[in-house]
């Protein structure tokens, strides 16, 4: 009986020691440096290398222009990811809204809760009332 389970134990140690060795591996081709070198050697075996080389050299050579240009199209892409997210917040509280009887007037008008309604009776009563109130 002592003979299988130092057996087992032996067994699980070397599991283990596999496991940790499949481990490495993966974290190491998993890792940012693996996976640009792997990028960079599959665009340099292809028919592309000699225009591959000559926009690296020139990336080399002007650095600044580069990362403006590169900015420029980060801007770009983020602002036009904002305005799509604003059309559709838009949209979807369009869709969402309640509708909103026409008043009688000849303009329409859409109710806005934060703004004052703009009523000069009821705004004199409340005016009189303060007024009253000071004395």
């Amino acid at each position: 009986m002592s003979q299988s389970i130092s057996d087992l134990e032996q067994d699980i140690e070397q599991t283990r020691a596999r496991l940790d060795r499949t481990i490495d591996r993966i974290q190491d081709r998993l890792s940012p440096a693996s996976i640009v070198d792997e990028m960079l050697g599959t665009v340099r075996q292809s028919p592309a290398s000699g225009v591959y080389d000559g926009a690296l050299a020139a990336v080399r050579r002007n650095p600044v222009p580069v990362m403006l240009i590169v900015a420029g199209v980060g801007w770009l892409l983020h602002r036009v990811s904002e305005d799509a997210r604003r059309r559709r917040h838009l949209q979807a509280t369009v869709e969402g809204a309640e509708a909103v009887p026409v008043m009688s007037t000849p303009a329409a008008r859409v109710y806005d809760p934060d703004r004052p309604t703009g009523h000069p009776a009821a705004d004199a009563v409340a005016g009189g009332r303060e007024a009253g109130a000071r004395i």
